[in-house]
C-alpha cells in the first residue's frame, strides 16, 4: 500500500463554485492546493470523522466530514478509483468509505437534517441536495415559511440567490418549528452583524483601492470599512495574504490585503485592499478588552496598550487577528537602492516589487503573480525610446502581463534577480540546473511539469542555433546599435553651428580641401549599405513540401480524441498538460515506435524536397533564359535607333583603318557579331521598320 495518493484536475466545491486544483492524501491527512489562488486546505487525519463516495455531475465525488463540523467536497474522480481510495482510508485513516447516492425522484417534500455546517434535504435515507450554511447571507421567517438568501457567486454565470422552505405546523406546545429552523440556520450561517463593540478603531485612513478615506473598525471575526459613501464588511476568512511594502520615496508605506472572494461595489470587484501610510504618523492604541482577555486570545502578540507608527500598529493588529504572515520585499535592490522598480502597467504608472516568491504591482490595477504560476519571463526593447525596456511575464494559464517604461539601468539588477530565482527566460531555454525546485504543496508551489512545453522549448532552441549558424556563414551584417555618444561628428549638418565655419575655411586653404574629400570618403566606406533581404525570404512557396512532425506531435494527433473522451470538457491548455504527462510516463518501447514513424516522415520529406529542388531549378533556368532574351530585345532596339546617327562618323575611320593590319580572328568575330545583330534587328522590327532612303542606299552601295 502506497503512503500517498495524488490526483490532478480535482474540483473543490466552495460557495457554489468549482475550483480546480491538486489533491494529495497521505498518512498525516488530506491536502488540497487551489490552482487559481494558491490557497492550501490541510485536513489532519485525526480530524476526519466520515468519508462518503457518491456519483455527481463531474463523474464521482468525495465528501469529507470533520469532527468540528466542517465539510469538504472534492469532485472529478473516476469510478475505477473507488477501490484504491477505499483501501487507503481503511489502512491509514481507519474509516470506511461509504457509498451514498443522491435521490433523483424529483419530490419536493421531505425532511431537513442539520449536521455540522450542512443543511441536508432528505427523502427517506437518501439526500436530495445539501446547502453549506456558510453560503447563507440572510435568513428571514414568515408564517410557516423560512427564506434563505445566499452570497452572490462572481465565478458562476448563474447563481442561486434564494430558497424558501414551507414548515408545516406541529401539535407540540411551546416550540415554534419555524423559529427553531431559523435558529439552526443562523447559528452556522455567514451572516455578518456588527454586534457589540469593536476591538479598536483606526480613523480616516487613506485607501487607494477602493479609493477614499475610511474608518476601519476591527471586530473579532471581521473588518468593517466605514466611508462617506460605502461600507464594506470583510470576514477574516476571506483574507489570503498580507503585504507591507515601502514606497520608493522611503517616506510612505503600502499595506496590501489580498482578498478571495473580493469585495464588491456595484459591478466592480476589488481583489486587493491597499492602504497608504506616512512613516511620520504615530498613534497610541488601546484595545477594547481587558488584559486577561488580550493575553488569552492573542498569546502575547498584542497588548492592551500599544504605541508606535500607524502602519506598524495596523499591520500588527491585522496579523494577530487574521493569523497570517506579512510578506515584505526580500533582498532585491534596484539601481537607485530602492526595493522596487518604477514602471507602467496598462495605462497607469506604479511600482513593481520583486518578492521572495513572486511579484506584486501596486497600485492601479494591483497584480500579484506567484513564481509557481509563471511559465516564462521576457526582456523586450522599449517601444517608444531606447532608454527603457519592457518586462513581460506569461503564466501557465496563458495570461500575459507587460510592465513597460522600466529604466535601462534596472536591467542588470532585475535580470540577476530572475536568474537567481531560476525562472525561465524566453529565447534562452532551460539551462542545466535552472529547473525550479518549489514544494508542490507549499504556499507557492510549482505547477505540474509540462513535458510538451519543455520539448517545444528545446526544439525552438535548436532551430534558433541553426539559424544563427547560417546567418554567420552568409556574411550578412547585423543592425548597428544606436550609441548617441559614439557618432562621427565629421560631417556637419545644415543646422550645425560649425557648418558655415568649415565651408568658409575650406575656401581659403587648398591643403584642407585636399584632405577633406579623403576623410569623407572614409566615412562613406565605414557605413556600408544594408544588404537587401534574400528573395527566398520574401514569401513561402505554398507548393513546397511541409516539414515533418516530431514523434510527440504524431502521437498527440493520434491520441487527442482519446484524451478528450477520457476527460470530458477539458480545455486546450489542460489537454496539452495531460498529454505531456502521458508522454513522459510512456514506456521506452512505445516511444521508439513513434520515433520510427517520425524518422520515416523525415525521409519522405527529404525525398520530396529533392524533387521539389530539381523542379525549382528547372523553373529558375527557364526564367533566366526568358529574362536574357527580353534584355537582348531591348538592347537591339536601342542599337537600331543609334545606328543612323553614328553612321556618318563611323564611315571615315573605317576608310582610314582599311589599310591597317587585322587578324583573322578579329575580323571574323567582328563580322559575325555585326551579322548577328543585323539579323536580330531585322527579325525584331520586320515590317515596322521604315524603308531605306535613297541616300542610305547610295552610301550602302559605296
Amino acid at each position: 500500500m502506497a503512503d500517498t495518493l495524488e490526483f490532478n484536475e480535482i474540483y473543490q466545491e466552495v460557495k457554489g463554485s468549482m475550483n480546480d486544483g491538486r489533491l494529495r492524501l497521505s498518512r498525516q491527512g488530506v491536502i488540497f492546493k487551489n490552482s487559481k489562488t494558491g490557497k492550501v486546505d490541510n485536513i489532519q487525519a485525526s480530524e476526519l470523522a466520515e468519508g462518503v463516495w457518491r456519483r455527481v455531475a463531474l463523474g464521482h465525488g468525495l465528501k469529507l466530514l470533520t469532527k468540528n463540523g466542517h465539510v469538504y467536497k472534492y469532485d472529478g474522480f473516476r469510478e475505477s478509483e473507488f477501490d484504491k481510495l477505499s483501501d487507503f482510508f481503511k489502512a491509514h485513516y481507519c474509516l470506511e468509505l461509504a457509498e451514498k447516492d443522491l435521490c433523483v425522484k424529483g419530490w419536493n417534500w421531505g425532511t431537513v437534517r442539520f449536521g455540522g455546517q450542512l443543511l441536508s434535504f432528505d427523502i427517506g435515507e437518501q439526500p436530495v441536495f445539501e446547502i453549506p450554511l456558510s453560503n447563507v447571507s440572510q435568513c428571514t421567517t414568515g408564517k410557516n415559511e423560512v427564506t434563505l438568501e445566499f452570497h452572490q457567486n462572481d465565478d458562476a454565470e448563474v447563481s442561486l440567490m434564494e430558497v424558501r422552505f414551507y414548515v408545516p405546523p406541529t401539535q407540540e406546545d411551546g416550540v415554534d418549528p419555524v423559529e427553531a429552523f431559523a435558529q439552526n440556520v443562523l447559528s452556522k450561517a455567514d451572516v455578518i452583524q456588527a454586534t457589540g463593540d469593536a476591538i479598536c478603531i483606526f480613523r480616516e485612513l487613506q485607501c487607494l483601492t477602493p479609493r477614499g478615506r475610511y474608518d476601519i473598525r476591527i471586530y473579532p471575526t471581521f473588518l468593517h470599512l466605514h466611508g462617506k459613501t460605502f461600507d464594506y464588511k470583510i470576514p477574516y476568512t476571506t483574507v489570503l495574504r498580507l503585504f507591507l511594502l515601502p514606497h520608493k520615496d522611503q517616506r510612505q508605506m503600502f499595506f496590501v490585503i489580498s482578498l478571495d472572494p473580493p469585495i464588491k461595489q456595484g459591478q466592480t470587484r476589488y481583489h486587493f485592499l491597499i492602504l497608504l501610510f506616512s512613516k511620520d504618523e504615530d498613534i497610541s492604541l488601546t484595545l477594547n478588552m481587558n488584559e486577561e482577555e488580550v493575553e488569552k486570545r492573542f498569546e502575547g502578540r498584542l497588548t492592551k496598550n500599544m504605541s508606535g507608527s500607524l502602519y506598524e500598529m495596523v499591520s500588527r493588529v491585522m496579523k494577530a487577528l487574521v493569523n497570517r504572515k506579512i510578506t515584505v520585499p526580500g533582498n532585491f535592490q534596484g539601481h537607485s537602492g530602492a526595493q522596487c522598480i518604477t514602471c507602467s502597467y496598462k495605462a497607469s504608472s506604479g511600482l513593481l516589487y520583486p518578492l521572495e516568491r513572486g511579484f506584486i504591482y501596486v497600485h492601479k490595477p494591483p497584480v500579484h503573480i506567484r513564481f509557481d504560476e509563471i511559465s516564462f519571463v521576457n526582456f523586450a526593447r522599449g517601444t517608444t525610446t531606447t532608454r527603457s525596456f519592457d518586462f513581460e511575464i506569461e503564466t501557465k494559464q496563458g495570461t500575459q502581463y507587460t510592465f513597460s517604461s522600466i529604466e535601462r539601468e534596472e536591467y542588470g539588477k532585475l535580470f540577476d534577480f530572475v536568474n537567481a530565482k531560476k525562472l525561465n527566460i524566453k529565447n534562452r531555454g532551460l539551462k542545466e540546473g535552472m529547473k525550479q525546485s518549489y514544494d508542490e504543496y507549499a504556499d507557492s508551489d510549482e505547477d505540474q511539469h509540462d513535458a510538451y512545453l519543455e520539448r517545444m522549448k528545446e526544439e525552438g532552441k535548436i532551430r534558433e542555433e541553426n539559424a544563427n549558424d547560417s546567418s554567420d556563414g552568409s556574411g550578412e551584417e547585423t543592425d548597428e546599435s544606436f550609441n548617441p555618444g559614439e557618432e562621427d561628428d565629421d560631417v556637419a549638418e545644415e543646422f550645425d553651428s560649425n557648418a558655415s565655419a568649415s565651408s568658409s575655411s575650406g575656401d581659403g586653404d587648398s591643403d584642407r580641401d585636399d584632405k577633406k574629400p579623403a576623410k569623407k570618403a572614409k566615412i562613406v566606406k565605414d557605413r556600408k549599405p544594408r544588404k537587401k533581404q534574400p528573395e527566398s525570404k520574401k514569401g513561402k512557396d505554398p507548393n513546397a513540401p511541409k516539414r515533418p512532425m516530431s514523434a510527440y506531435m504524431l502521437w498527440l494527433n493520434a491520441s487527442r480524441e482519446k484524451i478528450k473522451s477520457d476527460h470530458p470538457g477539458i480545455s486546450i491548455t489542460d489537454l496539452s498538460k495531460k498529454a505531456g504527462e502521458l508522454w513522459k510516463a510512456m514506456s521506452k518501447e512505445k516511444k521508439e515506435e513513434w520515433d520510427r514513424k517520425a524518422e520515416d516522415a523525415r525521409r519522405d520529406y527529404e525525398k520530396a524536397m529533392k524533387e521539389y529542388s530539381k523542379a525549382d531549378s528547372h523553373r529558375g533556368e527557364r526564367s533566366k533564359k526568358k529574362k536574357k532574351k527580353q534584355e537582348k530585345l531591348v538592347k537591339g532596339k536601342g542599337d537600331k535607333k543609334g545606328a543612323t546617327s553614328k553612321s556618318s562618323s563611323s564611315k571615315s575611320p573605317a576608310k582610314g583603318m582599311s589599310d591597317s593590319f587585322k587578324s583573322k580572328e578579329f575580323v571574323s568575330s567582328d563580322e559575325s557579331s555585326s551579322a548577328e545583330s543585323k539579323k536580330e534587328d531585322s527579325e525584331d522590327e520586320g515590317a515596322a521598320s521604315p524603308p531605306p532612303s535613297s541616300e542610305d542606299s547610295a552610301s550602302g552601295s559605296d
